[in-house]
């Protein structure tokens, strides 16, 4: 067409192979104004119109509303701006669908129920932020007003460890894991028992260390296997090999150390810990708390 030629709604259509419908509700949001009417009240368009209405098009088709189509055709923004913070939106858009697809990959596999599944995808789908500020709530929680220089301080530190969003392709494994990391931090049964952990810690003065946790894991975790259990004689010669002979001949001693142990072995703490290194890609590592629980009947196995 010529410079000075213009073409009705319906050539424009024909020519651009976008619906008439489309174009007049473009004209009608301002995006793609008339040139002119004709003398029977027909919008009428010229070789401008057909260039931004290419433009219009291409936008529109890779996703971007007609507010940032406007900023763009006002010179508000440039393109390069807008299709940067929309490349910003479709990799948000990709992460929530990869997510979306491995919940419906639990479903398919039968591993989850639908009102699990549910919530799985609203979980998921939170941004990196709102799921930081979720634990970073419950830390706050459970550890308000304690000593961040006591012995163990450092663990509010790390409780908070997330990754800054989930995998762009998350395994099912990556998702069962939030999901059940959420729980446990919602679950007021488990605040409370990490708030006691936190307290107890903050306030047990600098001491003497009445045994060797690694020990206990070799020995008791090798007893705790090998099924001896801790009250009988080869138990208790188990326990001598953790704890120093005047400590298993003190019955006060012994209660005592098992009262401590017990308040920091938890297997929903230690579960918490596991599926932090689940988010994070961390190495699994063999759960610990059976071995100190064992180690604990076997303290008070004097009674």
């Amino acid at each position: 067409m010529t410079d000075n030629a213009l073409l009705t709604i319906g050539q424009l259509a024909r020519r651009s192979g976008v619906p008439v419908r489309t174009i007049r509700f473009w004209s009608d949001q301002g995006v793609l104004p008339e040139t002119d009417r004709s003398h029977g009240n027909y919008r009428r368009y010229d070789a401008r119109a057909v260039a931004r209405l290419d433009l219009v098009r291409t936008l529109r088709e890779l996703g971007l509303g007609l507010d940032d189509v406007r900023l763009v055709l006002e010179r508000r923004s440039s393109v390069e701006d807008v299709a940067a913070a929309h490349v910003r939106a479709i990799d948000s858009q990709i992460r929530t669908l990869r997510t979306q697809r491995a919940v419906c990959t639990l479903l398919a596999r039968g591993a989850t129920t639908p009102r699990k599944a549910a919530l799985m995808n609203d979980l998921a789908r939170l941004s990196a932020a709102e799921r930081q500020r979720m634990i970073d709530e419950f830390v706050d929680s459970a550890f308000a007003g304690t000593d961040p220089d006591a012995p163990g301080g450092g663990i509010a530190t790390a409780m908070r460890t997330l990754p800054a969003e989930l995998p762009d392709d998350p395994t099912t494994e990556q998702v069962e894991a939030w999901v059940e990391l959420a729980e446990l931090v919602s679950d007021p049964e488990f605040r409370t028992r990490v708030r006691e952990m936190a307290v107890t810690g903050s306030d047990a003065g600098p001491g003497p260390r009445e045994y060797d946790p690694a020990p206990v894991a070799e020995h008791a975790g090798g007893a705790l296997a090998a099924g001896i259990a801790p009250g009988s004689a080869e138990g208790q010669a188990v326990l001598a090999r953790i704890v120093a002979p005047e400590m298993l001949a003190d019955p006060a001693a012994r209660d005592q150390l098992a009262d401590t142990t017990a308040t920091f072995s938890d297997r929903r703490v230690e579960r918490y810990w596991a599926l932090l290194g689940v988010l994070n890609g961390w190495d699994p590592f063999p759960p610990t708390v059976p071995a100190f629980e064992w180690f604990v009947d076997a303290l008070r196995a004097h009674a």
